[in-house]
């Protein structure tokens, strides 16, 4: 009996991704013609009898990534398959590399890059390869001075970034958070810490992260909160920061008198940039994902599977109106 086109087609395409035969092949072990079998493998495929999938950690989701942008009105997103990852870091691992080949290939080359700090940016810069970009001048837009005997990651993060790049590392020599409003302001109006803040507020692009609102902050571990601080602000609606800054589910700041003591970029000059850059992943930061994405502070995302399929499931609203970035 003369097997139906839809059986000829399955075995077609068994023969041709599972037995690696050609298509010539597959026409004499058939009786066909070459022209026939690449007709059955387009229609297995069409039939969705076919599904590939590249499963290297630095494989992107493409139909994915086109839904995210849509959904959440981005300009670009990359999504990294979390296929066969259960440990947390390794699934950062694998966001900051796919962070690290975005800047690689961003073109045109910004010339001034703003970043935070923080794991993630640190991982970022692990990952980029020396010679990234030529030229590219790094400048931290949050401050970052520890205030405990541990060790902070912000002034390595950026100066590996700048150096990788053949560029030059411009520091923010301030804390994060000031313990008095009078401090941070007479902070900032010093001459070198006023200009550090005006390049940052004039850079290309800026790349930076979000922290979940929980005890395992980088501000709690530099010594800047505390676990009850932290559990204070969730109690007021917080879900996690940006740029040092405590947000809610809309993207607005929690608390006006720690935002006030906080030293770096404003969240309102992140909504107005062409191009910033949110390396964001895993579970514990989909409420803060979702804030950001919501409200407008970035325009590109990296991050994984599940954190995507929670931003589209949940639509994230995009930022109108007053809310609007800029274009300038």
């Amino acid at each position: 009996m003369i097997e139906s086109d839809e059986l000829l087609s399955i075995r077609a395409a068994e023969l041709y991704y599972e037995e690696d035969k050609t298509q010539d092949e597959i026409g004499s072990i058939l009786t066909l013609t070459r022209w026939k079998v690449g007709r059955l493998l387009a229609q297995a495929k069409a039939n969705g009898f076919i599904r590939i999938e590249i499963v290297h950690p630095r494989a992107r989701r493409l139909p994915l990534e086109r839904r995210l942008r849509e959904t959440c009105g981005l300009t670009d997103a990359v999504v990294i398959s979390a296929t066969g990852v259960d440990d947390p870091d390794e699934l950062q691992s694998r966001v900051a590399q796919a962070a690290a080949d975005y800047l690689t290939a961003l073109r045109p080359v910004p010339r001034t890059l703003g970043i935070s700090w923080g794991r993630t940016l640190d991982d970022v810069a692990l990952h980029l390869r020396d010679g990234w970009a030529r030229d590219v001048d790094v400048v931290q837009i949050n401050g970052g001075v520890s205030l405990n005997r541990r060790a902070g990651t912000a002034a390595s993060t950026a100066v590996s970034i700048a150096q990788k790049a053949g560029g030059h590392a411009t520091l923010l020599p301030s804390p994060a958070i000031l313990e008095r409003l009078e401090t941070k302001q007479a902070i900032e109006s010093d001459r070198a810490v006023s200009a550090v803040l005006d390049l940052a507020a004039g850079a290309d692009a800026y790349l930076f992260s979000a922290g979940a609102a929980d005890a395992g902050s980088v501000l709690v571990d530099s010594g800047y909160l505390t676990a009850e601080d932290v559990s204070g602000l969730v109690r007021r609606g917080a879900v996690g920061d940006v740029v040092g800054r405590y947000i809610d589910a809309a993207g607005a700041i929690v608390d006006p008198g720690l935002d006030e003591r906080t030293v770096g970029l404003s969240l309102e000059s992140l909504r107005a940039a062409r191009l910033s850059i949110a390396v964001i992943a895993g579970a514990a930061k989909h409420a803060v994902a979702s804030a950001v994405v919501g409200s407008g502070l970035c325009t590109v995302l990296v991050t994984d599977e599940e954190t995507a399929v929670h931003l589209i499931e949940h639509h994230p609203p995009v930022q109108d109106s007053e809310g609007q970035r800029g274009t300038a």
